[in-house]
């Protein structure tokens, strides 16, 4: 008996990116459950944001922008993001009716039949003939290997499982990484550690002045080359440098932020330099970023010979049913935004051009709804802080 369902689209991940596009499918006439399905592995709404630790406050986030229909208005700054995003992401996944199916592991995606694309999950199969790959970074934290680490008899931890700074209370610390969860882990702890020690493996660049339009441009234009050419993507912080507030002054000044190139070894009590250097430490925390969560694509081989995936916007290039959001360029809350609109546009033009006998309205796509939420749909399901 076969189980597969079939669909026009499968979104992979109901963060950021997945929303954007499952509201840019719903909004230009695909139906839930019949032109669409959106797929989340998490518990709950809230995207990577439900996981982050309890101190990073909505106040402390930089640059959250509203998902596209409806905004995010009158947050308590006090209160943790992940209780503020998760509340809004739920919020409008009701107002727009995108029935996020969770929680569902997507498992592989492989060639099917007929050009259509198969959907293996921990739910069943779905057959599709386009796919939204949404599924961000958070479940592939980068783990460095260095010799001795396996001896070390302290604590080693990655960001994703930071809990916050009273858990280093009277610890020795050292950081590693040079980008901004470093340097907000450091600032954060320090007042509670007994001591902290701040590698990273290149000098850290801080950047002075307002980051205007023009520089956000070309940082994201050099992420994307990079995505052109089918290299592995690195973060718009990378290219942008560190913002110089007054944190990061403060920082500075009190030598919190004092940093040492990268040790040569561990050892169980700390870490070495091959000059002599020494520190003891009870814990390593490594701030070393994640890698694009995308092994489930594997079976179609994808990857370029440079180790990442070529695309071109948030096309696929090796397989154009194949769009990437929230990848590269788009990893920000504003570039997964403008990616969904833009991986929606492609796809239903090549619905259009591959599409069965049948009606041919461009706006009417087959699987669709002539009933579509329009994009100024009032949100009545949504708390009254989260209207637009």
């Amino acid at each position: 008996m076969n189980n597969t369902r079939e669909v026009e689209v499968v979104v992979v991940g109901a963060g950021q990116a997945g929303l954007s596009s499952a509201y840019h499918l719903r909004r230009t006439g695909f139906a839930p459950d019949e032109g669409f399905v959106v797929l989340d592995h998490s518990p709950g709404p809230g995207g990577a944001w439900q996981f982050r630790w309890p101190s990073l406050t909505y106040g402390k986030v930089h640059g959250m922008h509203a998902l596209p229909g409806m905004e995010l208005t009158g947050a308590d700054p006090a209160r943790p993001s992940s209780e503020v995003v998760s509340a809004y992401f739920d919020a409008y996944e009701r107002a727009f009716d995108l029935r996020v199916r969770r929680p569902v592991d997507v498992r592989a995606v492989r060639e099917g039949t007929g050009g259509r694309l198969l959907v293996e999950t921990s739910a069943g199969t779905w057959s599709t003939r386009a796919l939204i790959n949404a599924t961000g970074t958070w479940d592939r934290p980068f783990w460095p290997r260095c010799p001795g680490q396996e001896t070390f008899r302290g604590r080693q931890l990655h960001t994703a499982q930071y809990p916050g700074p009273e858990a280093f209370t009277g610890l020795r610390v050292v950081v590693v990484g040079g980008g901004a969860s470093g340097t907000q882990h450091l600032l954060e702890l320090a007042p509670y550690a007994a001591a902290t020690t701040w590698v990273t493996r290149r000098p850290p660049v801080f950047r002075e002045g307002p980051f205007d339009e023009d520089a956000g441009r070309s940082a994201v234009a050099l992420v994307e080359e990079r995505v052109r050419q089918g290299l592995p993507p690195r973060s718009v912080v990378s290219v942008t440098g560190l913002p110089l507030n007054d944190a990061v002054r403060q920082g500075l000044e009190s030598g919190v932020l004092d940093r040492l190139p990268l040790f040569d070894r561990i050892t169980p009590d700390g870490v070495e330099w091959d000059d002599g250097r020494r520190v003891d430490a009870d814990v390593i925390l490594w701030a070393t970023g994640f890698r694009p969560a995308v092994d489930h694509l594997a079976p179609l081989r994808l990857r370029e010979p440079g180790g990442g995936i070529r695309v071109e916007g948030t096309r696929v290039v090796a397989d154009p049913r194949i769009h990437l959001v929230g990848y590269g360029p788009s990893a920000s809350t504003i570039g997964a935004n403008r990616a969904g609109r833009a991986a929606v546009r492609d796809i239903r033009r090549l619905l259009a051009e591959t599409a069965p006998a049948g009606p041919t309205d461009e706006d009417t796509p087959a699987g669709a709804m002539s009933d579509a939420a329009p994009a100024d749909a009032t949100p009545d399901a949504a708390p009254a802080e989260y209207a637009a």
